[in-house]
């Protein structure tokens, strides 16, 4: 009887726990979905409604728990479980993100929803995000690479680098249409006259376009984490065998014993997709770092260029950032022209080759996990840094512009 309550509480925490991850995105979509009139009335009419919800959240785990006793199904749909909350939480991140700069910065979170809004509706945005998705989940799968069982290896490194692509692409044509054309539109006068400062404008383009490409890389390695994963599990391609986590094994036990077989195989399932978002969130978080100063050059130039220049512009900056380092090794005592232009490029331009995961994935073993904390912790600071400089440089940039 214990047994028996204790995983009816387990799969009605399951689907609490859902029910309140979805309430702020829905209310986001439908300010009305929880809204009711005053009284007792209202009061029931929204206990319904929550109850419903987590209803909702409820029978696909009670679904999978009686109609299925095998652990190891029930540990995928622990799985799925995972990824749905997963997704959820990246939209509950955004929506409660832009509420607390609203509440902090009006203004200029004024601004960067805006921006932001103004990106996602665009036709490129989904544009851009339908391509990556096609490349990621339905073509570098099933491309042979010809790499004597390092396949693997070779698509985690494409995916990484069509996030980082797409988001960076999206971030510098977002960034040199929306400022430019508001600049030369005199709407920015306009914004002005709010009255919005200078800097809050600029700082709120920034902020809302840097957050549309944040929405992309995470709702594109969301589909990428779930695709490397299918390949894995149905395809057994190249005979990889899937992802183990060696501290979440002695959790299996543990949970089995205090929920029950199948509660404990699906919080397993739940906490194992989360550790694979974890193995693959270093490259998410320096391709993003890439796509972020990019987006902050992008962003400074607007002040000042036009739009095809400033692509252009952002274009060369994006080469020479991850070619100056082999320029620099190519010039080792000869051609000193080349080895001073590189010393001068390695300066002034962003280091982009920092952020390149290539070399820690073909390893033959892992990298050893302080070092890389570091290294990663050091190489976001840096992304950080250079992103403010950029930023500040915009900001002079743009002091004196003439906007009438």
């Amino acid at each position: 009887m214990h047994s028996s309550l204790t995983a009816l509480s387990f799969w009605v925490l399951t689907g609490l726990i859902q029910a309140l991850a979805a309430i702020p995105w829905l209310v986001t979509l439908n300010r009305n979905v929880f809204r009711t009139k005053s009284g007792v009335g209202g009061s029931v009419d929204m206990l319904w409604r929550l109850g419903l919800l987590v209803l909702v959240g409820v029978l696909p785990g009670l679904w999978f728990a009686f109609t299925d006793q095998d652990p190891t199904r029930v540990a995928f749909w622990g799985g799925v479980y995972g990824a749905v909350l997963y997704f959820q939480l990246i939209l509950d991140v955004f929506v409660l993100g832009f509420a607390l700069l609203l509440w902090i910065w009006p203004k200029a979170g004024a601004v960067a929803l805006a921006a932001f809004r103004e990106g996602v509706r665009q036709p490129m945005f989904w544009f851009i995000m339908g391509v990556s998705l096609f490349l990621m989940c339905a073509l570098t799968p099933l491309l042979p690479y010809f790499t004597f069982g390092e396949d693997y290896k070779m698509v985690k490194e494409l995916g990484y680098g069509i996030i980082m692509l797409a988001a960076g692409a999206f971030g510098i044509l977002n960034a040199s249409m929306s400022i430019s054309e508001e600049i030369e539109g005199r709407t920015a006068v306009t914004l002005m006259s709010k009255p919005v400062s200078r800097r809050q404008f600029l700082l709120g383009k920034f902020l809302g376009i840097a957050g549309v490409c944040l929405f992309m890389t995470a709702v594109l390695s969301w589909f990428y984490d779930g695709s490397l994963l299918m390949k894995l599990q149905y395809l057994n391609w190249d005979q990889e065998p899937m992802p183990t986590f060696a501290w979440l094994e002695p959790f299996r036990t543990v949970w089995a014993i205090k929920l029950g077989d199948l509660p404990g195989a699906f919080a397993f399932g739940n906490a194992w997709w989360f550790g694979h978002v974890l193995s693959m969130l270093p490259g998410v978080v320096l391709g993003f770092g890439q796509a972020m100063v990019l987006v902050a050059i992008a962003v400074a130039l607007a002040t000042r260029l036009p739009m095809i220049v400033n692509i252009v512009c952002c274009t060369v900056i994006f080469f020479l950032g991850n070619l100056t380092p082999v320029l620099a090794q190519i010039s080792q005592g000869r051609y000193p022209l080349i080895k001073f232009m590189a010393q001068v490029f390695g300066s002034v331009l962003p280091g982009l080759d920092f952020f390149n995961m290539g070399t820690a994935i073909t390893r033959d073993t892992p990298l050893p996990t302080g070092p890389f904390a570091v290294y990663l912790g050091t190489v976001s600071l840096y992304a950080v840094l250079y992103t403010a400089v950029a930023l500040l440089l915009g900001l002079i940039l743009f002091e004196d512009r003439d906007l009438a």
